[in-house]
C-alpha cells in the first residue's frame, strides 16, 4: 500500500472511537480502495489506515465528511517520506498560544487595536510588512521592560516541547521562523530546543522601543526561502519537511513542505493548506509522521 490516512482525536476531547476508524475504512473500500486494519499510534487517540487504490486527497474528503462533528483530524499522505527530516515552524499562535506583539500592546493600552490589525494581515487581508510597521509604530516609547513582562505572560501551545524533542531525538533538525521578534523567538528557541530561529528585530534606544523594526521585515517570503535553503543545507529535498503556521505569511512555505500543517489556522489558510490541525494539539503532527506514543519524548510525563 502506497498511502496512509491517520486520524487524530482532538486535544482535550473524548478520545477516538473504534467504531469511527471502522466507519472511514468501510467508506474507503466502498469505493474501491484497499485498505489496511487499523494500527493504533496512540490508545483512543491516533489510528493510521494504510490504503492503495484513491488518492490521498480522496481519501481525506471522504474522512472528514464522515468525522464532521466529532472533533478528529484527518491526514492523508503518501507512506514513502512520511517521517520527516526537517521542521519549520511559526511561532505566534503556533508554538505558542497568542500572538506575542498583541500581548506586548497590551502594556500600552493597545492590544485591541493592534490585535485588529494583526488579525486582518494573518487573514491576508492586508499586507504584512505594512501592517507589521503600523503596529510597532504604535508602540514607540513603550518601556524596554515591558518585552520582559510579556514574555512571563506567553503560554507554550500543548505538545510544544515534545514535537520538537522527539523530531531532534530521531535525527531532524528544528528551525523557528517568525514575522514576530527576536527577543521572544530566542527564547522559545531555547524553551523547546530548537536548532535556530529566525525573526524580526525591535530598535530600542534609551530603554524605550522607537517605534521602529529592524530591516529587512521577516514575512512570508523569507519563510519559504528559510525552508527552501535549510533543506539544501541538509541535502534533502523540502518533501522531508514538516511545515507548521497559522497565518497567510505562512501559506507559501506550507505548500512547499512534504507536509505542511495549517494549525488551528485563520480561515483562508485553512482552506488553502493540504493538510490541516483544527482540533488537537501539536503532538499531532508526530502522529501524522507515524510516531507510536512510545516514541514521543516526555509524553508519559505531559511535556508541551
Amino acid at each position: 500500500m502506497d498511502n496512509v490516512l491517520t486520524l487524530i482525536a482532538g486535544h482535550g476531547l473524548a478520545g477516538l472511537d473504534g467504531s469511527l476508524v471502522s466507519e472511514v475504512r468501510g467508506a474507503l473500500r466502498a469505493l474501491g480502495a484497499e485498505v489496511g486494519q487499523p494500527d493504533w499510534l496512540s490508545p483512543d487517540r491516533a489510528c493510521d489506515l494504510c490504503f492503495s487504490g484513491l488518492s490521498a486527497g480522496d481519501a481525506d474528503a471522504i474522512s472528514l465528511r464522515i468525522l464532521e462533528g466529532w472533533g478528529v483530524d484527518v491526514v492523508a499522505q503518501p507512506i514513502v517520506g512520511r517521517r520527516k527530516r526537517l521542521l519549520v515552524a511559526d511561532m505566534d499562535s503556533t508554538m505558542v498560544t497568542g500572538e506575542t506583539l498583541d500581548e506586548l500592546a497590551d502594556f500600552a493600552g493597545l492590544k485591541d487595536r493592534i490585535a485588529g490589525i494583526t488579525a486582518r494581515a494573518m487573514n491576508g487581508e492586508i499586507g504584512f510588512e505594512a501592517a507589521l510597521r503600523e503596529r510597532v509604530g504604535l508602540l514607540a516609547g513603550l518601556p524596554e521592560k515591558c518585552l520582559d513582562a510579556t514574555w512571563e505572560r506567553i503560554e507554550f501551545t500543548p505538545g510544544a516541547h515534545a514535537l520538537v524533542a522527539t523530531m531532534k531525538a530521531h535525527g531532524a533538525f528544528a528551525v523557528l521562523v517568525s514575522g514576530g521578534f527576536r527577543f521572544f523567538t530566542g527564547r522559545v528557541r531555547e524553551a523547546c530546543g530548537f536548532d535556530r530561529d529566525i525573526a524580526n528585530e525591535l530598535i530600542v534606544a534609551d530603554q524605550r522601543l522607537t517605534g521602529e523594526v529592524g530591516t529587512p521585515i521577516i514575512g512570508r517570503e523569507t519563510k519559504l526561502a528559510t525552508l527552501i535553503a535549510t533543506a539544501a543545507e541538509l541535502g534533502i529535498s523540502t518533501d522531508l519537511a514538516v511545515a507548521v503556521g497559522d497565518g497567510a505569511n505562512d501559506l507559501d512555505m506550507l505548500r512547499e513542505a512534504g507536509l505542511g500543517i495549517a494549525f488551528h489556522a485563520k480561515p483562508v489558510v485553512a482552506a488553502e493548506a493540504r493538510a490541516r490541525i483544527d482540533h488537537g494539539d501539536l503532538t499531532a503532527l508526530l502522529y501524522a509522521q507515524g510516531y507510536r506514543d512510545e516514541d514521543i519524548v516526555g509524553l508519559s510525563a505531559g511535556l508541551g
